[in-house]
């Protein structure tokens, strides 16, 4: 694949991973990630998170919502390095809270690895951007 190949590819797998986060689908988000996936996330209170389990319970809250998300990635820097990609942007998160449209805004890093030609989703790092 060429460089800008793999670009577009880190960038529709970003998405693709977000667009499964906000609709809560977690049978997309478990394929797109590699089970051994690690993150460091606000949800984590400052830990390392190793593998899915922690990150399923999000997906299986009762009670989710029936408003409209949207999540928006801004500036995207996508930087491939043999089979890893890293791409770092600023995720917007537009959603209904107690009848308001509201937006709040992360500092996301996704680290991406190729395996048998697919990427996955391998660590992350998100932090409320100030």
């Amino acid at each position: 694949m060429s460089l800008e190949a793999d670009r577009d590819a880190i960038l529709a797998r970003t998405q693709q991973l977000l667009v499964a986060v906000t609709g809560g689908d977690w049978e997309a988000y478990e394929e797109i990630c590699d089970p051994s996936l690690t993150c460091f996330e606000p949800e984590a209170l400052g830990n390392l998170v190793d593998g899915l389990d922690f990150h399923q319970y999000y997906f299986n809250l009762p009670g989710g919502s029936n408003t409209p998300i949207q999540s928006t990635m801004i500036g995207p820097h996508i930087r491939i390095i043999g089979d890893v990609g890293i791409i770092a942007y600023i995720r917007l998160t537009q959603k209904i809270v107690d009848g308001k449209p509201t937006t709040s805004a992360m500092e996301e890093t996704r680290i991406w690895h190729r395996q048998s030609g697919k990427w996955k989703h391998v660590h992350f790092h998100r932090s409320p951007a100030k």
